[in-house]
């Protein structure tokens, strides 16, 4: 038979084992809570190769990254080679030698952020919008609305229009 000091010993041990399987769970609230808040306010991003708008959202993520990072140089006309269409290329050459901006953001600078969403598709086209978010010196915020054309054959960008 135990005695009242062993018994006293495995009450004492289960009270504390007891503690230290509710107390986390009360600071940090239910863990099902606790893992959907983190699903929903953690960021999250995916795509796939085949999609062309994925192509799009790619090209001004990586485009704008790079323009961030670096400037024009390299980096941003290889990403114009691989993304863009050779026709596309051309007119945005002629493009930006009138109007001394880049063609492909229809900006000066580099914008803050960048959302593109489907809009639209047929006759062998996607087309997609891109919403470029600026901020100027006076920390006052402007969007600029482009109408992207990307060829469903090769996901290519074909065109790129101010959407007004």
């Amino acid at each position: 038979m135990p005695t009242s000091r062993a018994l006293h010993h495995v009450c004492l041990g289960a009270a504390v084992l007891a503690i230290g399987l509710i107390a986390p769970a009360a600071l940090v609230g239910d863990t099902a809570d606790a893992t959907a808040t983190a699903t929903v306010t953690a960021p999250s991003r995916s795509g796939s190769p085949q999609s062309t708008v994925d192509h799009v959202t790619d090209f001004y993520g990586a485009y704008t990254d790079a323009l961030y990072d670096s400037g024009h140089g390299r980096l941003t006309d290889a990403l114009r080679s691989h993304y863009l269409t050779a026709d596309l290329r051309r007119s945005l050459a002629r493009w930006e030698a009138v109007h001394h901006m880049d063609g492909v953001l229809r900006g000066k600078s580099v914008p803050t952020e960048w959302k593109v969403v489907y809009n639209d598709s047929g006759m062998g086209h996607c087309w997609t919008r891109a919403t470029l978010t600026w901020q100027d010196a006076g920390h006052r915020v402007h969007h600029t609305r482009l109408m992207i054309q990307s060829d469903l054959a090769t996901r290519l960008i074909s065109d790129i229009r101010t959407d007004r």
